[in-house]
């Protein structure tokens, strides 16, 4: 009960947290920073420069839950903020575009960057990156006659990320080159032209934090899930163990020959989803007990191209360091 989470039929048992004193009568429950750290581990299971996925074993889900929502709403990055609109002639409204623009991800590192101060329109080399759109879809001469692809009829008629241009502020190209400071992916699409209309746009980057808008939030998404465990309390063999296999994800359940015959084995829990399928067969739902590991939690975190995965926890935790810090410095303040 204390160390897994039950999945019944109809209900889900034990789901009630028991990282707390006096949860369960006649044990010592006191929060202890030396059995803390025994039992903390951290696996990584995948990495990469956009995706990461690992292990954190042995917290309590309210710790798991305020690293996602500080990696969701208090990592800064920089994002467009202001949008100098000199010249469009497109369909897009101002608003609209001004918009879209705001969302696309820019590829710098907003720890070289301060927090632009309030009232502050211009902006400095210490606190803003300046971008310059300037676009405009003309006729192409050589197209041929019966052409109807607009690659072919037109020029520069797809407005992209590609077409955002970094321009240095003050000192800035001294400290950052071009290949540094740019939209992450080049091919966002922004607008379609046809010809005679055009873009001339000045855009301004500043540091902030998802809790203020989701344009500076630095992760597609941020999530955990507690580790599956499936227990099978009888041998399943024949059709009953192939209908067992099909009643999980694949691989979840592997089917084996054992003397001439097939005996269903747990391969690998971990990619359940624990739909509860199996509870469907008679035959079958007294024989498995379906259960989730309480102090396991698998972690996912899907980078906006920012920053790399790893940097956004090691950073999420630095938040929450924080945010500990100033609470102690509060309750001290409160006691003098």
């Amino acid at each position: 009960m204390r160390t897994r989470i039950s999945l019944k039929e109809h209900s889900v048992q034990d789901a009630h947290s028991t990282d707390f004193p006096g949860g369960f009568a006649g044990e010592d429950d006191t929060w202890s920073q030396e059995d803390f750290e025994k039992k903390l581990k951290i696996e990584v299971i995948k990495l990469s420069d956009e995706e990461m996925e690992f292990d954190m074993i042995g917290i309590d889900a309210s710790i798991a839950n305020a690293f996602r929502r500080i990696l969701l709403s208090e990592v800064p990055t920089m994002a467009i903020e202001k949008v100098y609109i000199y010249n469009n002639t497109s369909i897009i409204q101002d608003e609209v575009l001004a918009h879209r623009l705001g969302l696309i991800p820019i590829c710098v590192d907003p720890r070289l960057f301060e927090y632009r101060q309030e009232g502050d329109e211009e902006g400095t080399a210490e606190d803003t990156l300046e971008f310059h759109l300037k676009v405009k879809c003309t006729k192409n001469p050589h197209a041929p006659k019966d052409a109807t692809d607009p690659d072919e009829l037109y020029r520069n008629w797809r407005v992209t990320s590609k077409d955002m241009k970094w321009i240095p502020i003050g000192n800035q190209s001294e400290l950052y080159s071009s290949e540094n400071i740019r939209p992450v992916n080049d091919d966002i699409l922004i607008a379609k032209l046809r010809p005679g209309q055009e873009m001339d746009i000045k855009l301004h980057c500043v540091k902030g934090i998802g809790k203020d808008h989701a344009k500076f939030s630095p992760v597609a998404t941020a999530s955990y899930r507690l580790l599956p465990e499936i227990t099978l309390t009888e041998s399943i063999k024949g059709e009953q163990a192939e209908r067992l296999a099909k009643s999980f994800t694949p691989g979840v359940i592997e089917l084996k020959e054992v003397n001439g015959e097939t005996h269903a084995v747990v391969k690998n829990s971990r990619l359940d989803t624990c739909n509860r399928e199996v509870f469907r067969h008679e035959d079958l739902k007294d024989r498995v007990k379906l259960s989730r590991v309480r102090d396991h939690f698998i972690f996912s975190i899907e980078s906006t191209g920012a920053l790399k995965p790893n940097i956004l926890m090691s950073e999420a935790i630095k938040v929450l360091i924080a945010k500990c810090s100033n609470f102690l410095n509060e309750l001290d303040n409160s006691q003098t």
